[in-house]
C-alpha cells in the first residue's frame, strides 16, 4: 500500500514525496481512512508508530476540502497534547506536511512568554495544538475561542490522565462545539481511558496496532544487575566500552538527572539533563544538541518518555526503574521506532526488585539478566525503600486529581510538552 491510494490531496502528497516517504505505517494505513470518513476514532498506538501522521495527515486533507467560515480565521482543528516537546513535534508535523496548503496553523504551551502567542491567535489559525494548562490560559484570558472547532484531537490520551490533566481536559471540552469529530489516540487502554473515550466519543472506530501495554517487538531488552553506588560506573563503562555515541538515560527525579549529568562529564562523557525544571530553551538546546551529536548522553526524567522524536536512537538505558510500569514502556518505546532497532538496558539494584517484577508482570515475560564482569551486586547489601509516587508535581494521581498550582509553569502545566530516511512516516 502506498499514500496514493489513501485519498489524499496531491498537495499532500508532495509534502510527504519531499519528505522521502512513500509507504504509510501500520497505524497510519488503518487511522487515516477512517479519520477521512469523518466519523470519531479510538487508537492504540504505541509510541514509534507513525501516530502522529495518522492523525495529521488526514485532518489537513479534511479542513483543506472544506471552506472555512468567512471572516477572521477560526480554529477548527484542536490538538491536544500532555508535553510540551510532543506538542512543538505535531506541530512540526502539521507544518511540514500541510507546507502547500492555504491553512495556518499554531502551537502554545507553557514555559514560555504568551505575548507572541496572543499576536499569532489574532492573526487566526485554522490548527492549533496545544498544552491544556497553557491553552485555558489562553481561554481565561479571553484571547482564544473554541466555538467553531471541527475536530479534537487527544494525542497520548493516557498521559495527559496521569500527570493529573483530566479536570482541565474536562473544562476544554465544554468550551466546544457537540458536533464535532473526536481521535483519542493512546498507548495504553487503563480503565480511566475506557471511561473516558466512553463519555468523549461516538460510535468509534477502533484501532489497535500493538498489544495492550506491550513494549516494542523490535527493541532488545535486557537488565544488567548492579550495586546502587555502582550505577554510574557501571553506565560510564557500557558508554565506554560499547563507544555509543548516543544514548538516553532515565532518572526517576530531576535531582537524580542533574547528579547524573555532571559525573558523566567529570567522566569525560558529554551529557545534558532535560527534566521540568530546565526552562523550554534549556530543554529544546539539550534535545537539538543530542539530534546533532553534540552530546553523547541525554539524561531524562519520565517528561521525556513521550514526544521525544530521535530518528534512529540506537539505546536507552534505565538507570533507575520507574515507580509506575507502564513508563517502562514508554521510556523503551523511544528506540525501536520506525522499523529501526533499539536496544535498552535496565541497571537494576536490590532496591528495585518489586519495581522489576511489577514490570515483567506488565510485559508477561521476564527480562533476560546479565551480570557485566567486574560488577556483579554483592549479595550482602540490603535493600532500602524507594519514595513512592513519580516524579514531579501533579505526577502521583492517576487522572481525576487537580494540578498542582506550583506546576503552573514547569512541572505540572504543559509540561515537557521530538538517520536515514525509512519509506514510511516515523511521525
Amino acid at each position: 500500500m502506498s499514500f496514493d491510494t489513501l485519498g489524499l490531496s496531491a498537495e499532500i502528497l508532495r509534502a510527504i514525496s519531499e519528505q522521502g516517504y512513500t509507504d504509510p505505517t501500520p497505524v497510519q494505513a488503518q487511522a487515516i481512512p477512517a479519520v477521512l470518513l469523518g466519523g470519531d476514532l479510538l487508537a492504540g498506538a504505541q509510541t514509534g508508530t507513525g501516530k502522529t501522521a495518522g492523525f495529521t495527515l488526514p485532518l489537513l486533507q479534511r479542513l483543506s476540502s472544506t471552506p472555512a467560515p468567512k471572516g477572521r480565521r477560526p480554529v477548527r482543528a484542536l490538538i491536544l497534547t500532555p508535553t510540551r516537546e510532543l506538542a512543538a513535534q505535531v506541530a512540526e508535523s502539521v507544518s511540514t506536511y500541510g507546507k502547500h496548503l492555504p491553512l495556518r496553523s499554531a502551537v502554545i504551551f507553557g514555559g514560555v512568554k504568551i505575548g507572541p502567542q496572543i499576536n499569532k491567535l489574532r492573526s487566526g489559525v485554522d490548527i492549533l495544538i496545544a498544552t491544556p494548562g497553557r491553552l485555558l490560559d489562553h481561554v481565561q484570558q479571553g484571547t482564544l475561542d473554541l466555538s467553531q472547532v471541527e475536530i479534537l484531537v487527544l494525542d497520548e490520551a493516557d498521559r495527559m490522565l496521569d500527570m493529573g490533566f483530566l479536570r482541565d481536559i474536562r473544562k476544554i471540552l465544554a468550551l466546544l462545539p457537540k458536533g464535532r469529530q473526536n481521535l483519542l489516540f493512546s498507548a495504553t487502554f487503563s480503565n480511566e481511558i475506557k471511561r473516558l473515550a466512553d463519555g468523549l466519543l461516538n460510535k468509534p472506530a477502533l484501532i489497535e496496532v500493538a498489544r495492550r501495554n506491550t513494549a516494542s517487538e523490535r527493541v532488545a531488552q535486557v537488565v544488567h544487575p548492579v550495586d546502587r553506588e555502582r550505577k554510574r560506573e557501571l553506565l560510564s563503562y557500557l558508554i565506554g566500552n560499547g563507544n555509543w555515541q548516543q544514548v538516553l538515560v532515565f532518572t526517576r527525579t530531576k535531582h537524580g538527572a542533574n547528579r547524573l549529568t555532571k559525573q558523566l562529564e567529570q567522566d569525560g562523557i558529554s551529557a545534558a539533563a532535560i527534566h521540568g525544571n530546565k526552562s523550554q530553551a534549556a530543554r529544546t538546546r539539550a534535545l537539538a544538541d543530542f539530534k546533532k551529536g553534540s552530546i553523547r548522553v541525554l539524561v531524562a526524567t519520565d517528561i521525556a518518555a513521550r514526544g521525544l522524536d530521535i530518528d534512529q536512537l540506537p539505546h536507552v538505558v534505565n538507570f533507575e526503574l520507574p515507580n509506575v510500569p507502564e513508563d517502562y514502556v514508554h521510556r523503551i518505546g523511544r528506540t525501536g521506532r520506525a522499523g529501526n532497532e533499539g536496544e535498552a538496558m535496565s541497571l537494576v539494584c536490590v532496591d528495585e526488585h518489586k519495581l522489576l517484577r511489577d514490570i515483567e508482570r506488565l510485559l508477561k515475560r521476564e527480562i533476560p539478566k546479565e551480570v557485566i564482569d567486574g560488577f556483579a551486586p554483592d549479595s550482602s547489601i540490603k535493600a532500602e525503600p524507594i519514595p513512592n509516587g513519580r516524579n514531579g508535581a501533579g505526577r502521583g494521581r492517576s487522572g481525576g486529581g487537580q494540578r498542582s498550582r506550583a506546576g503552573a509553569g514547569g512541572a505540572g502545566r504543559g509540561q515537557g510538552g521530538g538517520g536515514r530516511r525509512r519509506s514510511a512516516v516515523p511521525a
